[in-house]
């Protein structure tokens, strides 16, 4: 199953978690408004790959204690450090994901249950806030059970407590930051009063536990930047153990080199004949010898790069680009490759059941289509223990489209109380986001999103359509 969500104001979050199947394939087709204006003149497709599209893949686990009991196993000295420090981050990791996920959808239906409130409450409005009302609280017990089956088996090897102290550190602080979220985004009222009131008193309680740790120097809780950046710098030590390492390769060097070869081989041959024919018709060098040579030669600089064009175009023609080798970083063993394809594509071109998805219109006639597909081939057994899933997180940077909006705002005018008023609107484009994707914990399937952009970055991501090929 992919998950796509917005990560920022320009970039897109595609999740997927796969399973131990020998080979995943997923594509992803971006259907761009064609009044952007975008073309490979514009963005070459290896410019657009290499700035835009971003691939990690980290160690899963669905057994979600699984982490935990190794880490205190490397505690108790029946495991290296490395075992240790790996286990622990990577039940850490799934806890902020899980919780950055679990808060970023009780946010949306806040906002959603803001924007519909009235002065009484319908029955539907009452059933939406009593979810609102589970939902919290799932959250709290599970927030503050997790952090308490960390801190039951705090090690006492200073080798391992550092560890254990830097990831202990990040929980708390992240665990604070999100309820205090949800403090300032929560329905204004009394109707949450009590769910504000918990999870202020358990940001208090992380905020002194933290102190009493002596985590962070009070010159760096006092200044909310040395916090945040030494925050970002511990939840970067936490991925690394757990994120694979990856080489990207680009393929055909080598054919690119024996195609121009090639093409210089064929020009010339027809140059050189074509010098020993004037040869025999002009006789002796004459200016019109030189001017012919002259002629001969400008054609062989046109018709060289032509041919060498068209040649490596149908050499390489549905091939892959890139070629992606991952390594696990504790071990250095690779343990899989992927390879990658990136292309701007017709409409016409699509496959049948993607055409069949977008559903488009005489509106989306001039819509350019941005191709990537990837095929990788993971090696399980070479996996560590309890460890045989991986989360792959593609990220989409949209910035190098939203330059290509024109700047400025709009005005419209509307009725308001019997006057006319203007305002001023921006404008927005619609990208429809196409994937289909095999070997994830589910059967293959094809899913399509909406994707409203302006100038300032992205607006809403809303899923329109699954299908099960």
């Amino acid at each position: 199953m992919i998950n796509v969500e917005r990560k920022n104001s320009v970039q897109l979050r595609l999740t997927r978690r796969l399973k131990e199947e020998t080979s995943h394939t997923m594509d992803v087709y971006l259907f761009v408004p064609g009044e952007l204006g975008l073309s490979t003149h514009l963005i070459s497709e290896e410019a657009f790959f290499h700035s835009a599209l971003h691939v990690t893949r980290t160690y899963y686990s669905d057994q979600y204690h699984l982490p935990l009991v190794h880490s205190r196993l490397a505690s108790r000295n029946r495991l290296g450090s490395d075992s240790y420090r790996l286990s622990l981050s990577l039940y850490a990791y799934q806890y902020v994901i899980g919780l950055e996920h679990t808060t970023q959808a009780i946010l949306a239906d806040a906002r959603l249950l803001r924007s519909e409130r009235s002065e009484e409450f319908s029955d539907e409005e009452n059933e939406k806030i009593a979810a609102l009302h589970t939902q919290l609280e799932e959250m709290s017990e599970l927030s503050e059970g997790i952090l308490k089956r960390l801190r039951r088996n705090e090690p006492s090897d200073e080798s391992l407590y550092k560890y254990f102290a830097n990831i202990d550190n990040y929980l708390s602080w992240f665990t604070e930051q999100q309820l205090l979220a949800l403090v300032a985004h929560l329905p204004r009222g009394d109707t949450f009063n009590a769910e504000r009131k918990r999870f202020i008193e358990v940001c208090e309680r992380e905020t002194e536990y933290r102190r009493e740790r002596q985590y962070n120097a009070a010159r760096v809780m006092a200044d909310p930047t040395r916090m945040s950046n030494k925050m970002r710098l511990l939840r970067r030590l936490i991925e690394y153990p757990i994120t694979l390492k990856q080489e990207s390769l680009e393929l055909g060097n080598m054919e690119q080199k024996a195609v121009k070869a090639l093409a210089t081989a064929v020009v010339m041959t027809f140059v050189t004949l074509g010098v020993l024919r004037l040869r025999q018709v002009v006789g002796d060098v004459t200016a019109i010898f030189v001017l012919a040579m002259a002629l001969l030669y400008a054609m062989r600089e046109v018709f060289k790069d032509d041919l060498r064009n068209t040649l490596w175009r149908w050499l390489r023609k549905g091939r892959p680009k890139w070629r992606r080798q991952y390594e696990d970083p504790t071990r250095k063993v690779m343990v899989g490759r992927q390879l990658e394809w990136f292309e701007y594509k017709r409409y016409a071109a699509l496959p049948a059941d993607i055409q069949k998805l977008r559903h488009r219109t005489v509106a989306q006639r001039e819509e350019v289509v941005l191709h990537y597909r990837s095929s990788s081939r993971m090696s399980p057994t070479r996996f560590l223990s309890g460890y045989e899933h991986t989360r792959e997180t593609l990220t989409l940077d949209l910035s190098l489209l939203t330059r290509l909006m024109s700047k400025g705002k709009h005005h419209i005018y509307r009725l308001k109380e019997g006057q006319a008023v203007r305002e001023g609107v921006e404008r927005r484009h619609l990208f429809n986001l196409v994937i289909r994707e095999t070997g994830s914990e589910d059967t293959p399937h094809l899913a399509r999103w909406k994707v409203v952009v302006s100038r300032s970055g992205i607006v809403d991501v809303e899923k329109i359509e699954t299908k099960t090929p």
